[in-house]
């Protein structure tokens, strides 16, 4: 069988060297050699989205629609549309690969970073609930044998232990056991313990000189199916040591969990899943960030995990594909079985992994943990919980009672089915303006001072169509209606608004935004308002009776609500009622790691709360279709969408 080499190079000037057979496919050769390119429809054509630049030899390549007739004889391609048929130099853009540019590790000496896991601190507090977890260092004397006193290591250990903490119960595991005889000795039997201690027993996890500094680290890890967050904290202080993001490295199975389920199918598709999350996400990003701090990885002794139903599955290598396929049964809501050994993460082999409660197929832990933390339980106003991630969830209650749902919005507000969209991190356009008169847009993109635009992020997306509707540049049904410089259309008739030329750009092509994308944004803040309407209704609710919204999600530095408002995402009441909480999910998750009575209560707040699928809901498809619309097909549902628009003409 002829093997041919197949050489991907990068924008930064590195590059990947690989063999791939006759007729492969060029998007799963990057994906065998670890090459990002994004590909949210997972490599079926549709997404255009796994754009590569052929610049030596010659690939067996499909014309799409997604190519112009132009960029092909310049030898642009689609990876998925490719085979193999000889050695071949492909280029890889910087937007093939924007999902998943360089890892962030934050500056945590900005207090933007740390606030808001400040603020839910003092929430949990302020309703009763102890910032103390299981976890503690015990200092421990013993006598050091002799010919006279023979008692092994081990029962001279526990017999001291047991006195200290008054526990008739003490667990050493193999890892423990194996240091004991040089940390005693070295030590003179004056040690440090690492120890978890409940009603019923006492755990030891580490074990140190009495003179040594030991600390209790701490993992949280928020996995959402675009993007990963992560901390490292100190279970005794509840101090942030270390935080940082970086793009789940599934996406390039799919942007989506339904094709991931489908990948996860294929041989040896449940390993290679595990693998991108644990191997190639997470683990880097554990020892990016103790590299940071100077922290030994082997000193995080818990982890705290926050995701959604499928993302839980595939982190644990466990079958998915029953979540995707009526009845829809998940292989587990809530377990307390996993360890870090079990699935090869970079920390002490024995630290207990705890996992949010999911609630439903589609409603996860991400969710249970966001609701916990935006306080929503704990009051008796009626408020709306929404969190914007590759999905819409959304819960609404009060202390009396929960309701919650899913709804299919897509991977659009982190960029997913979206030609410029990509995850909020550098390069991405995080917000903007457009001149009514000029169409000349303003932006702000994430990054450091002059950082040029690649993309557009969730939050920018929102501000970008409302601009466009706002100075009457499209119509309500998201069509473009005036002309200009930065309008253009195709030789089918589609229009598109350029953002960013390519010499303003920081990549090889346009930043625009098209019908086709605002279709799709269109549909996703759709299915947003009209699941928000049904779950009302069903209630028996309308919008005027909501007093507080909570969004939440990771989509930019904050979603500019009046946009979101004017475009018929969210409900048209008073500004004032809206918050933006940022990553909930995460500082869930981060609260339930240092609080055991927190963890308890995300379990009841899970227990609690009911779920609604809205596809057996007859009213959801009629709400979602009068929702496809800027903002709504029936214009009294947002009375100050039309005087804004009235103000701002005059």
């Amino acid at each position: 069988m002829s093997m041919y080499k197949v050489t991907f190079r990068f924008e930064s000037g590195e590059s990947v060297e690989t063999f791939a057979t006759f007729g492969e496919n060029l998007l799963e050769v990057a994906r065998k050699s670890n090459v990002a390119i994004d590909a949210p429809c997972s490599g079926n054509g549709s997404c255009g989205k796994c754009r590569i630049h052929l610049r030596k030899g010659n690939l067996s390549s499909k014309k799409t629609r997604h190519i112009s007739e132009v960029e092909f004889e310049e030898g642009w391609r689609l990876a998925c549309c490719s085979t193999i048929v000889e050695d071949v130099e492909i280029g890889v853009p910087d937007i093939a690969s924007a999902y998943r540019s360089r890892m962030k590790v934050a500056d945590l000496s900005s207090t933007d970073e740390v606030k808001i896991f400040e603020h839910a601190k003092h929430q949990v507090e302020e309703a009763g609930i102890p910032l103390k977890n299981t976890m503690c260092v015990v200092e421990i004397s013993m006598k050091t044998p002799d010919l006279d006193d023979t008692m092994p290591d081990n029962e001279r250990f526990e017999r001291a232990l047991k006195q200290k903490v008054h526990s008739d119960i003490v667990r050493i595991p193999y890892s423990v056991l194996k240091k004991m005889p040089d940390v005693f000795r070295d030590s003179g039997f004056q040690v440090k313990a690492v120890i978890r201690q409940t009603e019923r027993d006492v755990f030891v996890y580490d074990i140190s000189g009495a003179d040594e500094e030991a600390v209790i680290g701490g993992l949280v890890v928020d996995i959402g199916t675009t993007t990963v967050s992560a901390l490292i904290i100190n279970m005794e202080s509840g101090a942030i040591l270390a935080k940082a993001s970086a793009g789940n490295g599934q996406i390039r199975y799919g942007a989506d969990v339904i094709n991931r389920i489908i990948e996860s199918q294929k041989p040896g598709g449940k390993e290679k899943l595990q693998k991108a999350i644990i191997e190639e996400t997470i683990n880097p990003m554990i020892l990016q960030m103790c590299r940071s701090i100077g922290f030994n990885p082997g000193h995080i002794y818990r982890m705290s995990v926050a995701s959604n139903t499928t993302m839980n599955h595939l982190l644990m290598g466990i079958d998915a594909n029953p979540l995707r396929m009526e009845p829809y049964i998940p292989t587990f809501f809530k377990t307390n079985a996993l360890f870090a050994s079990d699935i090869n993460l970079a920390i002490h082999p024995d630290a207990h992994i705890i996992l949010a409660p999911n609630i439903g197929s589609y409603v996860g832990g991400d969710i249970t943990a966001g609701t916990f933390v935006s306080m929503i339980w704990n009051r008796p106003s009626f408020s709306l919980f929404i969190d914007l991630g590759t999905n819409g969830e959304l819960v609404f209650g009060n202390s009396d009672f929960l309701m919650s749902c899913a709804c299919s919005a897509g991977p659009a507000f982190e960029g997913g089915d979206i030609s410029c969209g990509m995850r909020a991190t550098d390069g991405a356009v995080e917000a903007c303006r457009i001149d009514p008169v000029s169409m000349d847009p303003e932006y702000q993109v994430i990054g450091e001072a002059g950082t040029k635009p690649v993309g557009v992020c969730g939050s920018g997306i929102i501000d970008l169509i409302n601009e466009l509707f706002q100075c009457d540049m499209i119509s309500p049904k998201g069509k473009f209606i005036r002309e200009g410089r930065r309008i253009r259309h195709d030789k089918y008739g589609m229009g598109s608004y350029v953002l960013a030329f390519e010499e303003e750009a920081g990549s090889e092509k346009d930043v625009e935004i098209t019908e086709v994308d605002i279709d799709n944004f269109i549909r996703a803040k759709g299915a947003i308002f009209s699941a928000i309407r049904t779950m009302l209704d069903s209630l028996g609710f309308d919008v005027s009776m909501i007093e507080d919204v909570y969004v939440a999600g990771g989509i930019g530095s904050g979603i500019n609500m009046r946009n979101a408002v004017n475009i018929g995402m969210l409900p048209d009441i008073p500004m004032e009622r809206f918050h933006y909480i940022g990553n909930s999910s995460l500082t869930g998750a981060y609260t339930m790691l240092l609080s055991t009575q927190a963890e308890r209560k995300t379990y009841e707040v899970a227990r609690n709360m009911t779920y609604m699928e809205l596809s057996t809901v007859p009213s959801y498809m009629d709400e979602f279709v009068a929702s496809c619309f800027l903002p709504h097909t029936d214009s009294t549902l947002f009375p100050s969408v039309e005087h804004h628009k009235i103000k701002q003409e005059n």
